[in-house]
């Protein structure tokens, strides 16, 4: 009778664990991955990449949660090359465009993965005036200067100040950009701190000082495709995005210097669409970006960091969720992704198989007065915080 007894409280155990654990993983239908500290620790590991053309050596860091999540950054143009999260059954994945060498990176491409500065987007006719002096940078975008010119801060090599490591690992670049370099004035110090943390969120927190007055715009220009296949373009893509303004361009893709509202437009992303929903629209401004190329005015900015995006893509059950501190963000879909660029295992990348989502300043902002100022004075601190929550979704 005594072993009777205690087969049928073993068997009453072992179906209570079974019925906690099916229920742990779960909550509002988003899987909640938890940590298995006895096969994954959070980790940062350094290999070199390779040597410029320059003769300046290039690392590699991956950075390691416990969850498995894993993303490697190179120190040329800070670059984010790979970004693997989870699908809804646990299957880890790469969700960045990138390439596998660093020759790729040097030749012309679209700023796969960089940090973008001193000015990420465009300035009019390549110039802007401050206090009384005008500023002739480069053009290399038509008659505009873009992403900060001709060699930004996506084409030169990032300083390694400090590395952390603990649940959440860090890695901290600083690259100093001297006077007059690209023709923007003040010695411009930057630190950009990238963060994994064990909830699976990657955190870009942003940092400047400078000893001359000057402007400033800094962002993240990865290319996000959630499936983690880049055969596939992102048109099914659901996206939504918490702003009632869009800053309406000219031709040239530079602001008219007016806010258009989106409702009744094809830019209307408040509740979640999909980005092929409207992408062929017959609108004035989508014809002129050729697609989604465009600068949202995101609410709530009294607010600092808040939620200001959302990215779903259904079949793999990978979600994006974007915070940031600034003023807008540049919905980009790969309009002039055009099949030439080639993937790490076989094939090219085509039209759309990538989006940004590029949190900003307005594109232009030193030569319109009624946008968010840019300017960064002595004495000041230019601080942003922009972070990339991944969760899954049944």
């Amino acid at each position: 009778m005594k072993n009777k007894k205690q087969n049928f409280f073993f068997i009453l155990t072992i179906a209570a664990i079974f019925v906690f654990t099916s229920c742990k993983g779960t909550i509002n239908n988003e899987k909640i991955l938890e940590p298995m500290a006895s096969i994954n620790k959070a980790s940062l590991q350094k290999h070199s990449f390779g040597i410029t053309s320059e003769g300046i050596s290039v690392d590699v860091y991956t950075l390691k949660n416990n969850n498995g999540m894993e993303v490697d950054i190179i120190t040329y143009g800070g670059r984010i090359i790979r970004l693997s999260v989870p699908d809804k059954n646990g299957k880890i994945s790469n969700v960045v465009l990138g390439f596998d060498s660093l020759k790729q990176y040097e030749k012309e491409n679209p700023f796969f993965g960089a940090l973008v500065g001193r000015y990420g987007n465009r300035i009019a006719n390549a110039k802007f005036s401050l206090n009384g002096n005008e500023y002739q940078l480069a053009a290399n975008n038509g008659p505009n200067n873009l992403h900060g010119g001709i060699k930004g801060f996506d084409k030169v090599v990032w300083k390694v100040e400090e590395t952390s490591e603990g649940e959440d690992v860090s890695l901290k670049l600083s690259y100093l950009s001297k006077d007059m370099d690209e023709g923007f004035p003040g010695n411009l110090l930057t630190n950009v701190t990238y963060t994994l943390t064990k909830d699976n969120t990657l955190k870009v927190a942003y940092e400047a000082t400078t000893d001359r007055p000057t402007i400033v715009n800094l962002t993240q220009h990865s290319y996000f495709n959630l499936s983690g296949d880049f055969s596939k373009n992102i048109l099914d893509h659901e996206i939504t995005l918490n702003a009632d303004k869009l800053v309406p361009v000219d031709s040239n893709l530079i602001p008219t210097g007016e806010l258009m509202d989106v409702a009744g437009t094809p830019f209307d992303f408040r509740s979640p669409k999909l980005v092929g929903k409207d992408i062929e629209a017959d609108h004035d401004q989508i014809n002129k970006g050729g697609g989604y190329d465009h600068n949202w005015v995101l609410n709530g900015l009294d607010k600092g960091l808040r939620t200001v995006a959302k990215v779903y893509e259904a079949v793999s059950g990978r979600v994006m969720e974007v915070a940031t501190t600034e003023p807008g963000v540049q919905l980009y879909t790969g309009n002039f992704l055009d099949g030439t660029l080639p993937i790490p295992k076989g094939g090219t990348y085509g039209k759309r198989s990538g989006l940004c989502l590029e949190t900003q300043h307005y594109p232009d902002s030193p030569n319109q007065l009624n946008f968010p100022s840019v300017v960064l004075n002595p004495g000041e601190k230019y601080t942003t915080t922009t972070s990339f929550i991944f969760k899954t979704k049944q």
